[in-house]
C-alpha cells in the first residue's frame, strides 16, 4: 500500500441517527432478515452493488462472514487483522471469507468454510441469519456477506499464515454512523475515491469492510422505519 488511510482528508456525510438497543438484538435481526422490507444500499456506493458490465464479467467470486457474538454486554461483531505478510490488503481488517471455490455449493456453503480455515470456528457453531447484497470491491472480488450467529461453545484456531490477530467490536459502536468517517484519496490519475472508515480503540476499519457495516445498518435502520436520506440504489436479502 502506497498510501496511509488514516490521515487522508476527511468529507462531510450525511448525518444518520443510531440504532436504538432494541434494533440490536439477535431476535430483530432475525426478524429483519425473516421478513424483509425495501431499503437502499449505501448511496455513496451504489454502483458497486449493480451487476453487468465488464468488471463483473472479470470478477472473481468471493464471500465473507459478518460473525455475530452474543456478550453480557450485548451483541459484538467478530473481526480479523490480516498478516502483514499477505499479497492483498496485508494487515487490514476484514471479515473471515475468502474465494468462493469449485467446491462450494453457493456463498453461504463458502464463507463458513473459509471461517473454519482462518479462525478454526467449526461449522457446527456458526448459524446463518442471511446474506446481505454482493459488493463489487475495488480489488475485483464480487464479495458476498452472510450474516452469521457464533454459538456459545465455539472456540477460536486462527490459522497464523493468514491472520494476525481476532477481535470484537460492540454492534452498538458500529451501528452508530456519528463514528463512520468519510475519507478521500487522490488516485494516481488524478480522481478521487471515497472510503469510510470506523475506528475503534487502536483498530482503523476501512475500504469494503466497512461498507459491510454501513450496509447492515441501513438495512436494519429500514427494518425498524428508520429512514436513511440520499439512498440510491435497492438492496436484496437471501
Amino acid at each position: 500500500m502506497n498510501f496511509d488511510p488514516q490521515v487522508q482528508p476527511v468529507l462531510p456525510s450525511a448525518p444518520l441517527p443510531p440504532l436504538p438497543p432494541e434494533c440490536l438484538r439477535l431476535d430483530a435481526i432475525r426478524q429483519a432478515f425473516r421478513h424483509p422490507v425495501d431499503w437502499r444500499v449505501e448511496p455513496l456506493f451504489a454502483q458497486s452493488f449493480v451487476p453487468g458490465g465488464d468488471s463483473y464479467a472479470r470478477a472473481r467470486q468471493a464471500a465473507v462472514l459478518m460473525p455475530l457474538v452474543q456478550r453480557d454486554t450485548g451483541l459484538h461483531v467478530l473481526f480479523t487483522r490480516r498478516a502483514a505478510h499477505l499479497h492483498h490488503h496485508a494487515g487490514q481488517i476484514s471479515f473471515p471469507g475468502g474465494r468462493i471455490e469449485t467446491s462450494d455449493r453457493d456463498p453461504v456453503a463458502a464463507a463458513l468454510r473459509e471461517t473454519q480455515e482462518e479462525i478454526g470456528v467449526e461449522q457446527r457453531f456458526i448459524q446463518v441469519i442471511g446474506t446481505q447484497p454482493t459488493l463489487l470491491t475495488t480489488t475485483h472480488f464480487l464479495m458476498t456477506p452472510v450474516i452469521g450467529e457464533l454459538l456459545p461453545g465455539f472456540h477460536l484456531h486462527p490459522d497464523e499464515a493468514e491472520v494476525a490477530e481476532v477481535f470484537e467490536v460492540p454492534l452498538a459502536v458500529l451501528m452508530n454512523p456519528d463514528r463512520h468517517v468519510l475519507h478521500q484519496m487522490a488516485t494516481s490519475l488524478g480522481h478521487g475515491r471515497c472510503y469510510f472508515a470506523i475506528r475503534w480503540q487502536s483498530y482503523f476499519i476501512w475500504g469494503a469492510t466497512a461498507i459491510l457495516v454501513r450496509n447492515l445498518y441501513h438495512f436494519l435502520a429500514a427494518a425498524q422505519g428508520i429512514a436513511a436520506p440520499g439512498a440510491a440504489a435497492q438492496g436484496k436479502v437471501g
